[in-house]
């Protein structure tokens, strides 16, 4: 009884009513997770020889840490975890474009923590794999550990290339996954079907730089290192690497979205009653749900924000 007291207390006093304070501390908390487990599964094969894990567990942690991450935010923020997908919502006019930048900056600030905390995590482990010397390249580089660098045959224009497909796929499934017109995902599994999305993008275009396909996975990461004792050449290496995994998620997920409307939403036929519907556009509001009245303005945002499935 005493410890139910203590804790609504304590809920009355730390409670944030601020929509967007609240949806900014999901949001970098989801990212957070997300870069935890995905950077923890790469630390764990390079700095065991991969005898603790190999290139297919990593992408596999990657995937299920998107997973664990939609289920942390996704009823608050709509666990975007990438600001390829805040541009999506952005251009389907899902998402206010005010609040692009300030997610965009918490996104990147989650997955820079992250990183910190997968650097202490495996502190002992980089330094004794690394022999002492933080490097970009060589047999006992560990910058890859956190950022994603193009393999060794890799041109820019390629791996730019590379960036805009494989991004582009992944925004387009999630939007497939999100459209109540289409086929559907079984209410609360969408997190899994993305998952599986992810993990089926990394297994099969990941030869070329590692398939970050999100901006502040790779940048946060990579701006760590640079602070952290690997230097500058995080940023040079690779003819200035750097930028590609910036910019070409973004051009890919302005073609992934534009793909999917052309093709595939545009042409859901009108129904009854439905005015987006007669308009051609995505669904990705449900017309049923408890009332705004018993909702809070955070919770009303949540919801909208969220495909519910029928």
């Amino acid at each position: 009884m005493g410890s139910a007291s203590f804790l609504k207390r304590a809920q009355a006093l730390l409670r944030i009513r601020n929509q967007l304070a609240r949806e900014c501390l999901a949001e970098l908390l989801a990212v957070f997770v997300l870069i935890l487990i995905t950077l923890s599964g790469s630390a764990q094969m390079v700095t065991s020889f991969e005898t603790k894990g190999n290139l297919l567990s990593a992408y596999l942690a990657g995937a299920l840490g998107v997973m664990v991450a939609v289920y942390t935010a996704g009823g608050v923020s709509g666990a975007h975890l990438n600001p390829s997908f805040s541009l999506s919502m952005c251009l389907l006019e899902q998402f206010p474009w005010w609040k692009f930048p300030i997610f965009m900056a918490v996104q990147t600030l989650g997955s820079f923590i992250a990183a910190g905390a997968v650097y202490v995590l495996y502190y002992d482990a980089i330094w004794h794999y690394s022999n002492g010397t933080l490097t970009t390249s060589g047999p006992r580089e560990t910058a890859s550990i956190f950022a994603t660098y193009p393999s060794d045959y890799l041109s820019l224009a390629n791996g730019f290339l590379d960036q805009v497909i494989g991004t582009g796929l992944l925004i387009l499934g999630i939007l497939a996954i999100m459209d109540n017109r289409n086929k559907g995902v079984p209410k609360g599994l969408d997190p899994v079907v993305v998952a599986l999305l992810v993990f089926s993008i990394e297994i099969s275009m990941g030869a070329n730089c590692g398939c970050p396909m999100n901006p502040a996975r790779d940048f946060g990461p990579r701006l760590f290192t640079y602070v952290a004792g690997w230097g500058a050449e995080v940023f040079s290496r690779g003819n200035g690497w750097w930028w590609v995994p910036v910019v070409a998620p973004l051009l890919g997920s302005t073609v992934g979205t534009a793909l999917y409307q052309l093709l595939v939403a545009f042409h859901h036929p009108a129904e009854d009653g439905d005015p987006r519907a007669e308009q051609n556009s995505l669904v990705l509001i449900s017309t049923t749900g408890t009332p705004d009245t018993e909702m809070s303005p955070g919770e009303k945002n949540a919801k909208e924000m969220l495909p519910q499935k029928k």
